[in-house]
């Protein structure tokens, strides 16, 4: 009987395409913040680049408030499931989302809390179909600084990056998609200080995640702005919510 269940409900399955993305966009009871943000996020181009169908499982990477993840649970289905990550940093600067996200009597879907320390990741092997980390990969290239009364100095290094990849691309399914949303970095700045303006430069990210092992399948223009400022930090009131953002999406190959 098991496996007679398991056999319909794969054949049941849909693709998550723009029409299924903006179906969920479109649910009653999201959160007002989630609806205002969707004119600037345009999560109907995003999301569909995972090549999901409902019952995947997906992860959110450092998800902060759950603005994505909502959408995600809600394209996969009951059957499916998403991983809603922080680590205590991300879980700290999303929290306001997290406490309205959660509040008693909605109905979030299919969504699993998963807290970890660091870049610890702890989604074991081959077990998810899609993963996406917006605006927070180059998170991890950021030098923790503090200011010494002169100048600010360093007090740290920067995340193993490789060790992160590594962990993604071991908790993907063959033929599974990871994608990545970021701020662009101006290409004729040093890395140190793009990393500084919360910014990536992204042949480099192309570079390193192909480096990792992933395939490169396709990028989207849907969140390009050719007017930022690519000089400023991405905090900036002048550029804040208005930045230029690359859309890329890999993928583990399938043998």
């Amino acid at each position: 009987m098991l496996g007679f269940l398991t056999i319909s409900q794969s054949l049941c399955a849909a693709a998550i395409d723009e029409a299924a993305v903006l179906a969920a966009m479109n649910k009653q009871d999201r959160l007002p913040d989630d609806i205002t943000r969707d004119a600037r996020s345009q999560p109907q181009d995003v999301i569909p680049l995972l090549a999901l169908e409902t019952g995947d499982r997906v992860v959110d990477i450092f998800a902060g408030g759950g603005y994505y993840t909502e959408l995600l649970a809600s394209v996969v289905g009951r059957h499916g499931e998403a991983l809603l990550h922080n680590n205590n940093g991300f879980e700290a600067w999303g929290i306001n989302g997290l406490t309205d996200r959660f509040a008693l009597g909605r109905d979030t879907g299919n969504i699993i809390r998963h807290n970890r320390s660091g870049i610890n990741l702890d989604l074991g092997e081959a077990s998810l179909d899609g993963a996406l980390v917006v605006m927070a990969f180059h998170d991890l290239y950021v030098v923790p600084k503090r200011y010494n009364g002169e100048e600010y100095v360093p007090v740290g290094n920067p995340a193993n990056t490789k060790y992160f990849l590594e962990q993604v691309f071991t908790a993907l399914k063959p033929g599974g998609r990871f994608v990545v949303v970021d701020h662009a970095g101006d290409a004729l700045m040093d890395h140190d200080v793009i990393a500084d303006l919360h910014r990536i430069e992204e042949s480099f990210v192309r570079s390193e995640i192909e480096d990792a092992g992933f395939i490169f399948i396709s990028s989207s223009e849907a969140l390009r702005n050719e007017a930022d400022d690519r000089s400023m930090i991405v905090f900036d009131l002048d550029v804040q919510f208005k930045t230029d953002r690359f859309i890329f999406a890999f993928e583990k190959p399938a043998k």
